[in-house]
């Protein structure tokens, strides 16, 4: 029998999402939080201005694009841009996870639109994004969360196209380099790599998106919460810290407090840094175990945020260990997506330590031995 190991780790919490608080979290970060007051009020606004203005910074968001708090986290976000976006010409749609599958399903279901490639993928792979016609608009995620698989990078995207590029960003942003001349519309929640509260999306527009906006008017009714223009116009209040939906001040204290320790630590880079740190304890880990292996066998691919694992069992075994691991309280969550290859998947971005990571893979080891007879 493998040794049981001695020592838990000091955060126990890997899910891909809520993901982890900042290392040193405390409620006592939200005191200033205008608890009872408007968010329409100046003292509000400021509030929300500022969580917008400090994205972009430690994002590196050029000052032309156009950022802004929306409602339903990066579902809200994405649906919005699709319902006001596209129609406006043929949609390439590219998907290798459940995410990118659901927004595939919508565009045809629900916008009902017929000018539509689907490129699909596999979990674990990617399609192929070579096929994609850029005078076309694409449809597309930067980091597959359920699958473990990201883009390589954004070369595939020329700078100059007349297609719109609309990018589900959600598990990528503040953990991946984003070049952003390829992006038109990103998205993402406050859930995921800053460890915030969830409910609130994030919606980023490059000037093409603004100009598509204000030139085309989709024929389908839009609900309010989904409305991005006043008459024929954006509605930049929007990106200014005037929400459509009320938002919740205290989620918006919490995304700041992660914001202002994004910053204090280094910004973008040194995120970028930790997740890849953490991503190469799994990496050395799986190196030294026959029996568990990535979902994305090529790392060129590989997510350095949502990890995706698989085991050497069968599937209820799986449920086993990852149930034994909660019961022991040091790897909460941890069960691949539901529609994903039965596995594991541990979140890897900065809010997580690698030092936790290291002993989580130890408790892995232990229950898959115990788990495996």
């Amino acid at each position: 029998m493998h040794p049981r190991p001695k020592q838990k780790p000091g955060k126990p919490h890997f899910s891909s999402g809520p993901c982890a608080k900042r290392p040193g979290y405390s409620l006592e970060a939200l005191q200033s939080a205008p608890l009872g007051r408007s968010h329409r009020s100046n003292t509000g606004k400021e509030r929300l201005k500022k969580a917008i203005e400090k994205t972009k910074e430690i994002l590196k968001v050029p000052d032309n694009y156009l950022a802004g708090i929306v409602p339903a986290s990066d579902t809200g976000a994405f649906e919005m841009a699709m319902w006001n976006l596209l129609g406006e010409r043929g949609v390439d749609v590219a998907y290798f996870e459940a995410f990118g599958k659901t927004w595939a399903d919508d565009i045809k279901s629900e916008l009902k639109l017929t000018d539509v490639n689907y490129y699909g993928a596999v979990y674990g792979s990617l399609p192929d994004l070579t096929k994609i016609n850029f005078d076309r608009d694409l449809v597309f995620t930067w980091n597959g969360t359920t699958s473990g698989v990201k883009v390589p990078g954004g070369d595939f995207i020329p700078e100059e196209r007349t297609g719109l590029t609309l990018c589900d960003a959600t598990s990528a942003v503040f953990a991946m380099e984003i070049p952003w001349e390829k992006i038109d519309v990103a998205t993402f929640s406050w859930q995921k790599v800053p460890g915030g509260e969830a409910a609130h999306g994030m919606l980023i527009l490059s000037p093409r998106a603004v100009e598509r906006l204000e030139s085309y008017q989709p024929p389908w009714p839009l609900p309010k919460i989904f409305r991005l223009k006043k008459g024929s116009r954006l509605n930049r209040e929007i990106f200014e810290g005037s929400t459509i939906n009320t938002p919740s001040m205290l989620c918006t204290e919490d995304y700041l407090d992660s914001l202002y320790w994004m910053e204090n630590i280094g910004g973008l880079s040194e995120l970028i840094k930790k997740s890849k740190e953490n991503l190469a304890v799994i990496d050395n880990f799986v190196a030294e175990n026959e029996w568990i292996n990535f979902l994305a066998e090529d790392p060129s691919i590989r997510s350095n945020t949502s990890v995706c694992l698989t085991l050497d069992l069968e599937p209820e075994q799986v449920k086993e260990l990852t149930g034994l691991l909660a019961q022991e309280e040091v790897a909460f969550d941890i069960s691949a997506y539901r529609d994903a290859p039965p596995g594991l998947r541990f979140w890897c971005g900065a809010t997580v330590e690698k030092d936790d990571l290291a002993l989580a893979m130890q408790w892995v080891k232990w229950a898959y031995h115990m788990v495996s007879g």
